[in-house]
């Protein structure tokens, strides 16, 4: 399917990939400007390592389970717990990651809508 030319898009399960993450599936939707990554990760699955964007800034929105990570300045060590409908700002240079994912009691899944600007390229494919 040519999502390219497509204006509304439905999150269907079958239209999740997989990762080469165990227990991360994405769909990823890209725009002139911004991109939207729909995350459904594995309760407990790790992979997840702290990381910035120097040319990206990233704002993440959890819609179900939670999402235990760091993020901060040069160095983070602090944890900080977001929960469902809570939301995290990622601006450029911002380390960010070393993730735990906290499945919802329905599906065991942890759900993430990250929204990048400028839309990455390594995201681009799904």
């Amino acid at each position: 399917m040519d999502l390219s030319a497509q204006y509304c898009h439905f999150f269907d399960d079958d239209e999740f990939v997989e990762t080469d993450r165990p227990g991360f599936r994405r769909r990823v939707i890209t725009g002139e400007q911004l991109q939207l990554c729909f995350w459904r990760i594995k309760g407990g699955a790790t992979g997840s390592f702290l990381h910035k964007h120097d040319d990206h800034e990233q704002l993440g929105v959890v819609v179900r389970g939670a999402l235990d990570f760091r993020i901060g300045d040069d160095d983070p060590t602090d944890r900080v717990v977001l929960g469902e409908h809570q939301a995290y700002l990622a601006t450029n240079g911002v380390w960010h990651g070393d993730s735990v994912f906290v499945g919802d009691d329905e599906y065991d899944e942890c759900w993430i809508l990250d929204v990048f600007a400028p839309p990455r390229d390594d995201l681009r494919n799904g």
